[in-house]
């Protein structure tokens, strides 16, 4: 899922969920990448590996949901500060990245803090298997990658659009049930990468594909990225302009 100045969405298919397939994808990139927690991805972000790891608190927030029933005396005021660093999210919907980091740094910053203090005090309270010492653990485990949305404002409090965006696949693969072989696996990942772009920048993907399918042979190929579907998007506007 790319950022605001990539609008993109780029879904890429391999036979496991193991480290080989997201590390070959990612080869050569360095900079700001937000992922969940799972171990695979931990080898990305060693220091020789470029790539700076942004936390995310839609995951670490699941796991204090889970322990309400079971500590909601301790979890409750975990739970009231996650909101409120939300609700300065709601606020900073729209603006541009220097604008919320500016929001962001006065008004979440504190509160952040405060939350960290408050884990660190309840840390030796929760017996060591339970689930609020499982949330309390990964949240205090990932708590750099977490607070890396306040030190830049182009970045994302989470990644729950890059979850939005799998939840077509995740409800169409009950249907599909398979993609014939890995080949056919990287081929509905080109075309459902078109059509997630598509539908990002609210370009309708049937009649993108007529029109670029209708002119691609003999389009210059050192201009191909003009097809992309944000890029036609301001060509067609213009061009009826």
């Amino acid at each position: 899922m790319g950022d605001g100045q990539h609008p993109v969405v780029i879904y890429d298919y391999t036979p496991t969920r193991g480290r080989d397939g997201p590390s070959k994808f990612l080869e050569g990139y360095q900079g700001y990448l937000q992922a969940d927690a799972y171990s695979v991805y931990d080898a990305f972000f060693k220091p020789a590996r470029g790539l700076i790891e942004v936390g995310c608190w839609m995951h670490a927030r699941r796991y204090f949901i889970k322990a309400m029933d079971s500590d909601p005396q301790r979890m409750g005021p975990v739970l009231y500060l996650i909101a409120r660093v939300y609700s300065v999210e709601d606020r900073a919907h729209g603006l541009r990245g220097e604008e919320r980091l500016e929001l962001r740094q006065r008004l979440s910053a504190p509160v952040m803090e405060k939350l960290h203090q408050y884990l660190l005090g309840i840390r030796e309270e929760v017996l060591p298997k339970s689930p609020e010492a499982r949330a309390v653990r990964y949240a205090l485990n990932q708590w750099e990658a977490l607070n890396r949305f306040l030190k830049d404002g182009d970045l994302e409090i989470d990644n729950g659009a890059t979850e939005r965006a799998n939840r077509g696949i995740a409800i169409g693969r009950g249907n599909w049930t398979f993609f014939g072989s890995d080949h056919g696996g990287k081929t509905a990942a080109v075309l459902l990468s078109f059509i997630a772009t598509c539908k990002r920048n609210a370009v309708e993907p049937f009649g993108w594909f007529c029109d670029v399918l209708s002119r691609i042979a003999t389009h210059p190929i050192n201009k191909i990225e003009e097809l992309l579907p944000h890029n036609w998007k301001a060509l067609s506007a213009a061009a009826q302009a």
